[in-house]
């Protein structure tokens, strides 16, 4: 077989929110290994310290800034520590997020405020610092949101989450015009059983049967690794995908084509689920 060319990120500036743990630390693992000098952001400061320091310890160069991603005045501020440390920046990875399973009429508005700021407001805030910064730099860039499978379906329970994250895809969208003047590409993905710290919790909570029906439920028959989606992230911004723009990409396996169709017990795929 021929040999595959490598993603080669050397010297670019990559910013990864939420990057201390789950998808983001996957996406700086695998950023790093590209050759890309990375920028980790976390309110999680002893985790964020800890991805960072090994980073180095690779041979990477690495920075930890710890923020709180609802503030607008702090995820400025971040930017901007990137742009001190590095002098440039290259690669936005909006990362941050997250929500519990509550029934909407129960909701209460601080906690649909707090989802609004954590999942939407947040990947606004930085996009814009992020995006003047990249300008200012005239080097062109990459902006990667972290959406959900969640924005591209019904949610029950996790309704001000889904309309968070699918209003995420709609962002992505505009921001691929409003920014592609400036050579900076942007595009969402939306992952879905993916091996986090968070779904292995609940994953280990399940019952027999919940996990058997988990496993139906995925088509390539596994859940996937943090590594796997910081992949698809690499790939995504690196010059084997300059002409890819505005793009939203489904991590999962396969599980959004299903759209409802599942394996029974017996192996044979149903529009149903038993």
């Amino acid at each position: 077989m021929p040999t595959l060319p490598a993603i080669d990120l050397t010297d670019r500036v990559a910013l990864i929110t939420g990057g201390a743990n789950g998808l983001g630390e996957g996406c700086a693992l695998v950023l790093a290994r590209c050759g890309a000098r990375i920028a980790i952001a976390d309110r999680d400061v002893g985790r964020g310290e800890q991805v960072a320091a090994a980073l180095r310890a690779q041979g990477s160069e690495a920075l930890f800034i710890p923020v709180e991603m609802m503030d607008g005045d702090q995820i400025a501020a971040m930017v901007a520590r990137v742009g001190e440390h590095f002098g440039r920046l290259d690669i936005l990875v909006n990362n941050v997020g997250g929500g519990r399973r509550v029934d909407f009429l129960s909701q209460s508005a601080n906690s649909i405020q707090r989802h609004i700021a954590l999942n939407l407001l947040s990947v606004v805030h930085a996009t814009q610092a992020a995006a003047a910064l990249m300008i200012g730099g005239n080097r062109g860039g990459a902006i990667i949101n972290v959406a959900s499978t969640e924005a591209l379906r019904a949610a029950p329970g996790f309704a001000v989450y889904a309309a968070c994250k699918a209003g995420v895809v709609s962002f992505t969208k505009t921001m691929a015009l409003e920014l592609a003047q400036h050579n900076i590409r942007s595009h969402a993905l939306a992952p879905d059983m993916i091996e986090t710290e968070g779904l292995k919790g609940l994953m280990e909570a399940a019952t027999d049967s919940e996990k058997a029906a988990r496993d139906r439920y995925i088509p390539l028959d596994r859940m996937g690794s943090v590594e796997e989606f910081g992949n698809v992230v690499a790939f995504l911004v690196s010059d084997m995908a300059s002409y890819l723009n505005g793009l939203t990409v489904a991590v999962d396996a396969g599980a959004t084509a299903a759209a409802g169709w599942y394996r029974n017990p017996e192996g044979r795929w149903c529009l149903y689920h038993g």
